[in-house]
């Protein structure tokens, strides 16, 4: 289901990669559910992109163990960071999976989406468009917990993710925002995000 994007080496340390495709991976999981239980296709995409950008870390960390190597006690050593990064790797094979439901319209059982249409908070993915009150405000300004009862828990910013983004964090133009809180709460931010709400009701 996933397709290589084209991997340029560039040092990091074995520890911050497998850092994030744990980080990764944990969010896949959450959206793969959605998306399945809420026909959600725009979640199931960004779990398609997200498995991506998994295996080209798990890519990384191998060369990144490779150069890393210098004797039988490095090797050894490093067994334990590929159990676990192989490991990873298959948990967003199998999110993506998950997401396949939506994306080839298998579908789940309505007694399944009818127990889980109860649930009060979702995610959901919302595109920031140019003409958005939001551009170049901070998480912080925006307050969107407090006001309007959502959390930003993901920006993916072209192939990069930022995953918890801190406080101080810029919605810039053109970011997908994953969002999870109150249905409600997220028309808002949708409009928000669109530009057809210039003001915040919270």
């Amino acid at each position: 289901m996933s397709t290589f994007e084209k991997i340029e080496y560039k040092p990091r340390s074995v520890r911050e990669i497998l850092v994030e495709m744990k980080d990764l991976s944990e969010l896949m999981i959450d959206l793969a559910y959605s998306a399945a239980l809420f026909n959600d296709k725009e979640l199931a995409d960004e779990v398609v992109r997200l498995e991506n950008r998994v295996d080209s870390l798990a890519y990384l960390l191998d060369m990144s163990a490779m150069v890393a190597v210098r004797s039988a006690d490095d090797a050894e050593s490093l067994v334990g960071v590929a159990v676990v990064a192989s490991a990873t790797d298959k948990i967003s094979d199998t999110a993506a999976d998950i997401a396949a439901i939506v994306l080839r319209d298998i579908g789940v059982h309505p007694i399944v989406r009818e127990v889980f249409e109860k649930v009060e908070e979702r995610l959901c993915c919302i595109k920031v468009e140019s003409k958005s009150i939001l551009v170049n405000k901070r998480l912080s300004e925006l307050e969107l917990e407090a006001k309007i009862g959502v959390d930003i828990i993901a920006i993916r910013r072209e192939n990069e993710w930022i995953i918890n983004p801190k406080p101080d964090e810029t919605i810039e133009d053109e970011d997908s925002l994953i969002v999870r809180g109150a249905p409600g709460g997220m028309m808002e931010l949708k409009g928000l995000a669109e530009g057809s709400v210039k003001k915040m009701e919270g």
